[in-house]
């Protein structure tokens, strides 16, 4: 009957179908999951890394197209797409004191660097990421006839946010271990002195990276892949712990 009807006990019941439209109303409106209505679709994410819900699939062309015109960022991954989190004071001033003290170390050279606004293309999985920083060796190789999608970072480093970190050093390092540019990753923590740094010396072999931890703040990180080195203190300028 509709929406719902009195049953014989005179109590009122809920059709089946408006017990599933409850059920998902109530699952948007809990605080564990929040919405993002773009363009007619319904983008459902959890915060937590890597998502436990099923979330809306796109085509790659309609992904791309709605990354042109959306404030949100979302990763692509094989069909999904998953809207990622802002981020704190914190987190956005470190991005920026590594680019900036890497921009000046680097400008004479033939390394480039990009900030969040391009995505690394990941042939192997079918995956469009954004990082927090990368550094290319050379000209960036763009993913076909695009120029927003790059596949040959050298460098990459993650700022570590609690709804992302296990992704970051899980999931999305072992996607970007596919690539063959892909040498050197830095996971720098927001509420303290502590990044952990990998490095792959051996080009041909994929198995074999090195792993140093740096949380002194009197010392300074050695960038085996730029050969460069970067004081902690200037990564972690003006941020308040």
């Amino acid at each position: 009957m509709g929406n719902g009807a009195f049953n014989e006990k005179g109590h009122w019941s809920l059709s089946c179908c408006n017990i599933i439209r409850l059920a998902i109303l109530l699952s948007v409106a809990d605080n564990s999951f929040r919405a993002n209505y773009s363009r007619g679709l319904i983008v459902v994410f959890a915060q937590t890394s890597p998502p436990d819900v099923i979330t809306t699939r796109l085509t790659l062309d309609e992904y791309r197209a709605m990354e042109e015109t959306n404030p949100e960022r979302h990763e692509y991954r094989n069909g999904e797409i998953i809207t990622m989190s802002g981020g704190s004071e914190a987190h956005s001033a470190i991005a920026s004191n590594l680019l900036i003290y890497l921009g000046f170390l680097l400008r004479d050279s033939d390394f480039r660097l990009y900030n969040s606004d391009l995505r690394v293309w990941i042939h192997e999985y079918q995956c469009g990421t954004y990082t927090d920083l990368m550094v290319v060796n050379g000209k960036p190789e763009f993913n076909g006839q695009r120029n927003d999608e790059i596949l040959n970072p050298l460098l990459i480093v993650e700022v570590l946010s609690p709804s992302t970190e296990a992704y970051d050093r899980g999931e999305k390092f072992r996607k970007y271990r596919s690539l063959g540019s892909f040498c050197e990753y830095l996971l720098v923590s927001q509420t303290e002195p502590y990044i952990e740094q990998y490095y792959n010396k051996d080009r041909n072999s994929n198995d074999r990276w090195l792993w140093q931890v740096h949380s002194n703040l009197e010392r300074a990180i050695v960038l085996h892949s730029l050969n460069v080195e970067i004081p902690l203190t200037e990564i972690y300028r003006r941020v308040n712990f």
